[in-house]
């Protein structure tokens, strides 16, 4: 049978050369099947509300999408468990193909209803972790191939706080976009802050706060979060089990 899931798969994901394991027994495959299953179908009752969907939809229970005629999915679209989207902005929300949104996430894009938000994207083949933040007041866009670890937070706004005569929150707030390029991995638990821009292929480690923009390639950790290394500055791997001894999670 995981001969047959590994075909689909790869046909799904227009990957020749996806490996899907062998050693799951015929009741762990039953279980995966009925589940995706029900995802499925979950999904093609959520897709009449979208304002665009192509190839098939994967929806948990329990999931609320909120304003989803502003919601853009591409193919394979995977939303897991217990996951809030609220797609209320200037552009809406638009994830492309073959995208998973772990359980537990929250997408939201506009706080308060007096200030519309911008909105967020999401790249191909993109993977957002459990219990994922994140806040496109501002503006949030994730590339392609970009691992978001769990428990990660993004934001694109700040609260103003200048004036000592008036509440911070009467003050409003300042929206500056976060940009993820393509092949990134932010581990998990990292928190990212409006205006930040992450370079192409660069790695950010677990529990950083990141500040600043990173340049291409750069290995980010600490709080606040400081270029430790270049990847290219690393010695390329002898066999395909090569680590590097960095704690990114």
């Amino acid at each position: 049978m995981h001969v047959i899931i590994e075909s689909v798969i790869r046909k799904l994901k227009n990957k020749p050369d996806y490996k899907f394991e062998s050693n799951y027994n015929l009741r762990e495959l039953f279980i995966i099947l009925f589940n995706r299953t029900m995802q499925i179908l979950r999904g093609t009752g959520s897709r009449l509300f979208f304002k665009k969907t192509n190839g098939l939809l994967f929806i948990g229970s329990r999931v609320v999408i909120d304003h989803a005629y502003q919601f853009t999915a591409g193919c394979n679209l995977i939303i897991e468990d217990n996951t809030y989207i609220n797609a209320l902005s200037l552009n809406g929300i638009m994830v492309k193909d073959n995208v998973s949104i772990a359980r537990n996430c929250t997408l939201i894009c506009t706080g308060v209803i007096s200030q519309k938000g911008k909105g967020i994207i999401i790249g191909n083949n993109s993977g957002i972790n459990a219990g994922t933040y994140l806040g496109g007041q501002g503006g949030i866009e994730i590339g392609d191939n970009v691992i978001i670890g769990p428990g990660v937070k993004i934001f694109s706004e700040n609260h103003q706080f200048s004036d000592l005569n008036v509440n911070i929150k009467d003050q409003g707030v300042i929206r500056n976009g976060v940009c993820i390029k393509n092949n990134c991995w932010i581990g998990a638990g990292v928190t990212i802050l409006a205006g930040v821009t992450i370079g192409e292929g660069s790695v950010i480690a677990a529990g950083s706060i990141v500040t600043k923009t990173v340049a291409p390639n750069s290995i980010v950790a600490g709080i606040p979060g400081r270029v430790m290394k270049k990847r290219t500055e690393l010695p390329l791997p002898e066999n395909p089990t090569y680590k590097v001894n960095l704690k990114i999670v």
